[in-house]
């Protein structure tokens, strides 16, 4: 069933990266925007490289602020990256009369993370239903090897209606 103000205008973080990455490091400048609104973003130095709806792609550059012990990449800096798409995805993609907040987050180590890191969030248009709602995320290295797999659980719930 469709919401009355349910439409297929673009959420307002949809409009703004459509605006934003026009300019010149548009996707720089766009994914520091998101790291003001969210500071702990910020740590990784995450950029948004695409975002349409129901998809987000985030890079994280392998430097030594987010190396482990062995001189990888951290998971959890891995970890921060997926978060981020999965947010940023699901704050340009939500029906306008829902609402989401993560309520977990379940990974695997799949592979070590010696090279820069590309973080993908991605749904179905079906999904967007109240309730629990499972993200798929998965990180590659360079080459494409799947380095970190999981799931981000969110809470789906109707927006209270505004009188």
């Amino acid at each position: 069933m469709r919401h009355p103000d349910q439409n297929n205008r673009p959420t307002k973080v949809m409009s703004l990266y459509n605006r934003v990455t026009r300019l010149p490091f548009g996707n720089k400048l766009f994914s520091l925007m998101v790291s003001r609104m969210a500071p702990y973003f910020g740590t990784v130095k995450p950029i948004i490289s695409e975002l349409n709806v129901n998809r987000c792609i985030c890079q994280i550059k392998k430097r030594k602020a987010v190396h482990n012990h062995i001189q990888t990449v951290h998971v959890i800096a891995i970890c921060n990256g997926l978060e981020m798409a999965m947010g940023v995805m699901a704050e340009a993609s939500i029906p306008h009369h829902l609402r989401w907040i993560p309520k977990g987050m379940s990974v695997d180590y799949t592979a070590k993370a010696g090279s820069d890191i590309t973080c993908v969030a991605e749904v179905k248009p079906e999904q967007w239903v109240p309730g629990d709602m499972l993200v798929p995320v998965t990180a590659y290295d360079t080459e494409g090897v799947v380095v970190v797999q999981g799931t981000i659980k969110l809470w789906i719930s109707e927006k209270p209606i505004k009188n």
